[in-house]
C-alpha cells in the first residue's frame, strides 16, 4: 500500500510487482478502477496473476475507499483531471485500463478524452448507459446510506450470483468505509454523475482502441442487455461468463484473468 498526492488530496493505492521488473512485457503499465462505494480490495482475486505480466496499479478512486472524500462535486469531468493527475504523479505515460462498473465508466470517459494513452481496455459490466435503477441497484445505495450488516450483506448477496463468493471481510470493510467522513456524500454525488449518461451518448464510438467487454450473465445490478450501447466501439467484443453476476473479477477470478490475459496477448 503507498500514499500519493495529487492536487493537495491524499490518495491510497495498491500496486504489484510480484515479477523482476525487468520481466514485465516492455514494462507495461495496468491500472484497475473499482465501481462506485468500492476499494482497490476489490481487486485482490486477480491483480496478483496480473502482475506476473505487467505492472499493476489500483487506485482507491478519490471519494473512495481509503483516499480523500473532499467536499466538491463528483462529476466525471472531475474524476477523469484526477485520473489524468494521478497518472502523471506516477509517471505512466501509456497504459491499459480495467474498469469494473463505475470504474469501466471512468476508464471510457477517460479513453475518449485521451485515446493514444491507452493501449487496450476491459470493461466489466461499466455503468453510464442505464436509463433507470434497478432493484439490486436499489439496495446497494441503501447500503451505502444505511451501511448496518444487515442491509450491507443483502445488497452484496444480491449482487452476486452465487452468495457464498460474498466474504464477511468484503462486508465489514464496506461498512467501514461507509461510515467515514463524507463517504456518504461521495457516493452520492458519484451516483448523480453516472445517471447523466449524456457524458457517454454519442461518444462511446470514438474509442479507436482495442476493447474486451466482460458481462456476468445473471448480472442484477447492470443488465445484460446495457452491453448493447457499448459494443458500439468499433474494434470490441463481448464475453459473457455464465452464472456469474455484477463482479466476474470476484466471482469467477481464474475465468476473468485468463480471458484478460489472452486479450492483452499475454
Amino acid at each position: 500500500m503507498a500514499l500519493i498526492d495529487v492536487n493537495g488530496y491524499s490518495i491510497r493505492y495498491l500496486e504489484y510487482n510480484t515479477a523482476n521488473e525487468t520481466s514485465h512485457r516492455n514494462n507495461r503499465v495496468i491500472v484497475l478502477l473499482h465501481g462506485i462505494g468500492a476499494s482497490a480490495e476489490r481487486w485482490v482475486y486477480v491483480s496478483p496473476a496480473l502482475s506476473k505480466h505487467y505492472r499493476v496499479i489500483v487506485p482507491d478512486i478519490i471519494g473512495f475507499g481509503y483516499s480523500d472524500k473532499p467536499t466538491v462535486e463528483y462529476t466525471m469531468d472531475f474524476f477523469v483531471k484526477f485520473f489524468e493527475d494521478f497518472l502523471y504523479k506516477l509517471k505512466v505515460e501509456r497504459l491499459s485500463i480495467i474498469g469494473s462498473s463505475f470504474g469501466g465508466y471512468l476508464a471510457t470517459d477517460f479513453t475518449i478524452r485521451n485515446p493514444k494513452k491507452v493501449e487496450k481496455l476491459v470493461l466489466a459490466a461499466p455503468a453510464g448507459t442505464m436509463r433507470s435503477s434497478t432493484r439490486t441497484l436499489d439496495q446497494y445505495i441503501m447500503a451505502a446510506l444505511y451501511p448496518t450488516y444487515e442491509n450491507s450483506i443483502r445488497a452484496f448477496k444480491d449482487m452476486a450470483f452465487e452468495p457464498s463468493t460474498v466474504t464477511e471481510g468484503t462486508i465489514r470493510d464496506f461498512i467501514n468505509r461507509m461510515r467515514l467522513p463524507n463517504a456518504k456524500y461521495a457516493f452520492m454525488s458519484t451516483l448523480l454523475a453516472m445517471r447523466d449518461s449524456r457524458h457517454l451518448s454519442g461518444r462511446i464510438s470514438k474509442i479507436p482502441v482495442p476493447t474486451l467487454l466482460v458481462w456476468g450473465e445473471n448480472d442484477k445490478m447492470i443488465p445484460l442487455e446495457n452491453a448493447q450501447e457499448y459494443s458500439e466501439i468499433p474494434n470490441s467484443s463481448l464475453t459473457v461468463i455464465k452464472n456469474c453476476g455484477h463482479t466476474p473479477f470476484v466471482e469467477k477470478p481464474l475465468e476473468f484473468t485468463k480471458l484478460v490475459l489472452k486479450f492483452l496477448n499475454v
